[in-house]
């Protein structure tokens, strides 16, 4: 792998983990427009890790009062919402052990299958545009629900935050509360994610993609992950949802009838 080839995957990877345009989808289309790239774990985990830290640095403030609250051990406000979040990981976690192969069966080039995905994506956001602004805070049952979206979201071509967005804003929650919620959420199955392909994963010498691209790869998925995030946030506030809809709705056209 290239430089260069790591720094389109990296902002491909950054921008869209967080912009409702699924990252999964656009690195498959991605990898096809490149051509063959080794597969490389070490990329893999540190295009992801680079996103996961991404996250950290733009809710500090919200994690630090969560571990703070969490860590006084007693049943809080803060206990509760990381509660929720655990809740909102049960799906994925059952999904993710039980279903590790066929997942990943899911990543193998199926360009058209991507490109279909994408405009049911495109479709989700529309409908969510259209929902007026609930008031509700995520309440457990919420959690669980918005937890089964991100779940769905394993195939390529489903946007994770547009799908757990959407949920909560279909579900009357507040559309601040749903973007945060949504956003620290994916911490934990990610990094659980992670944590086991490290665990099982092969770093040999051939895995290697070479320090020069992984670090371009991290650093162009960290700057770009700062910059999506807190574009989405504005967006998700202004119920701005509506320009991704056009944008998923034309790239799964390109895909499905033109690649």
């Amino acid at each position: 792998m290239s430089g260069l080839e790591a720094l389109i995957l990296g902002l491909i990877q950054g921008l869209t983990e967080f912009l409702p345009v699924s990252s999964s989808g656009h690195l498959e289309i991605g990898k096809y427009l490149l051509g063959e790239l080794p597969e490389s774990l070490n990329f893999t985990v540190a295009v992801h890790g680079a996103t996961v830290l991404s996250t950290i640095v733009v809710f500090r403030k919200d994690i630090f009062s969560l571990l703070k609250g969490l860590f006084a051990f007693r049943m809080n406000e803060e206990t509760i919402y990381v509660l929720k979040i655990l809740v909102s990981a049960i799906p994925v976690a059952i999904v993710g052990v039980l279903f590790k192969d066929e997942i990943e069966a899911l990543f193998s080039g199926k360009i058209h299958f991507v490109g279909g995905m994408l405009i049911i994506t495109g479709v989700l956001l529309f409908a969510a545009s259209l929902v007026p602004a609930g008031k509700r805070r995520v309440s457990w049952l919420d959690a669980f629900v918005i937890g089964i979206a991100q779940t769905i979201a394993v195939v390529p071509g489903i946007s994770r935050s547009g799908s757990t967005i959407v949920t909560a804003l279909l579900l009357g929650d507040d559309r601040t509360e749903a973007t945060r919620f949504s956003f620290l959420m994916v911490l934990l199955p990610v990094i659980g994610a992670n944590m086991m392909e490290i665990w099982s994963g092969d770093f040999s010498a051939g895995n290697a993609v070479g320090t020069v691209p992984l670090i371009v790869g991290f650093a162009a998925a960290f700057v770009s992950g700062l910059f999506a995030c807190t574009w989405m946030l504005s967006l998700v506030k202004k119920g701005k949802l509506w320009y991704f809809a056009v944008y998923c709705l034309i790239i799964g056209a390109l895909a499905l009838f033109i690649l």
